[in-house]
């Protein structure tokens, strides 16, 4: 649903706060969702007598993120931002390669030239962190890059390249989310490289499952 919506822009003269509603808490976030259909379309209608609403249909793409939806399952990917990202970094024509990052890659802050384009480095990798949402993948790959957003140097930007050569091969890979008739049972699997970095760096990584469908994954640094 589209809901047209006025934002006030003008400087104010006085404080203003604003509360939560009635019997809404910091410690829960509720949501509600329905299956039925007529219900739905019940709260559409009202939605429609409130406020100048237009109903978009069933979601296939927001915010760069496409939804493919059957019986089976919904397919997330970004097929269109990777492409949008090689185009825009000349890089639809290069080579693919087969991973996002090399097995022994150690980056620092020591190793080759500073670059003179420091925004361009820390636009890339902010577009590459973004990517992340659907694509796990390059999770470990770009929070390597993104240690370097203050200071990166030529081998930052060629482990960026690389990335980059690696999504040109992969552009429509993305999320599975399979109809599994409800089945709620959570595993959780995690990993860690202790200090392996050359500055000492540690890295730690975890990934959820609900179901048997990936529902959070995250990669990080830690400083030993």
């Amino acid at each position: 649903m589209d809901v047209k919506n006025a934002f006030r822009k003008d400087h104010l003269e006085e404080e203003v706060y604003i509360s939560l509603p009635p019997g809404h808490n910091f410690a829960s976030d509720s949501s509600l969702v329905w299956n039925n259909n007529e219900e739905i379309e019940k709260v559409k209608q009202k939605l429609k007598r409130e406020f100048d609403i237009k109903d978009l249909g069933q979601l296939t793409y927001f915010l760069g993120i496409e939804m493919a939806k059957s019986h089976k399952g919904l397919f997330l990917s970004q097929r269109k931002y990777v492409l949008d990202l090689l185009n825009e970094t000349g890089k639809i024509g290069a080579k693919p390669i087969d991973t996002p990052m090399e097995t022994k890659t150690r980056l620092n802050l020591e190793d080759g030239d500073p670059l003179d384009n420091i925004g361009h480095y820390q636009r890339l990798v902010g577009k590459l962190i973004y990517l992340t949402v659907t694509r796990p993948d390059i999770s470990y790959a770009v929070s390597m890059i993104s240690q370097f957003m203050h200071a990166p140097r030529t081998p930052h930007l060629d482990a960026v390249d690389r990335i980059l050569r690696y999504l040109k091969g992969t552009p429509g890979h993305g999320i599975w989310m399979r109809n599994n008739n409800n089945a709620i049972t959570i595993t959780g699997f995690s990993d860690a490289d202790w200090a392996g970095s050359c500055d000492r760096k540690s890295t730690s990584g975890f990934c959820t499952f609900v179901g048997g469908n990936l529902v959070t994954w995250k990669s990080k640094n830690n400083q030993e």
